[in-house]
């Protein structure tokens, strides 16, 4: 007895486990008390979204003697993507003040604020890779698509043309 619906590639496992992991991130952050380890956990489940957009669209072989920021490789890799790619940078130098012991750097607005976003960044993420696979599954490469990529909202602060702080 076959079944009519094809099991999932090993990537597409992958790919499942990896948003499954920011996931458990975000809800990790929910549900700490202290706003320093809401704001470490939700940047954490945004770098997770962010490595899954990197482990399908970064093309290796670019030798580089030191290490590139993730946030800016997404900038590159996926434009779509670069006003978040830029609000995440961002934040960056908070979180590691807040890795170093800077705990009362982060008030709880701001850890919430960054949950928040990481979700919405997780949605959106998981709206491109739905699109990307049904194009997959029905043979539509990305040659036969409209030449203007798909648009994928802009940060909420970048929609007002302000910065939160």
């Amino acid at each position: 007895m076959s079944s009519s619906t094809p099991l999932p590639s090993d990537s597409e496992l992958s790919i499942q486990l990896d948003l499954q992991r920011a996931r458990t991130a975000l809800v990790e952050a929910e549900l700490s008390c202290h706003p320093s380890d809401r704001y470490l956990a939700a940047h954490l489940a945004a770098l997770r979204v962010a490595a899954i957009v990197l482990a399908l669209r970064a093309r290796p072989g670019r030798a580089s003697s030191r290490p590139r920021n993730a946030w800016l490789v997404l900038a590159e890799v996926a434009p779509e993507f670069g006003e978040w790619a830029a609000f995440f940078a961002a934040t960056q130098g908070k979180r590691e003040a807040v890795r170093a012991g800077a705990t009362t750097i982060v008030n709880a607005r701001e850890a919430d604020d960054l949950i928040r976003d990481a979700q919405t960044f997780l949605g959106l993420v998981e709206h491109a890779l739905g699109r990307r696979r049904r194009r997959l599954q029905t043979g539509c490469d990305a040659s036969a698509r409209s030449q203007s990529p798909d648009r994928v909202p802009e940060h909420p602060a970048q929609q007002a043309g302000t910065r939160r702080s």
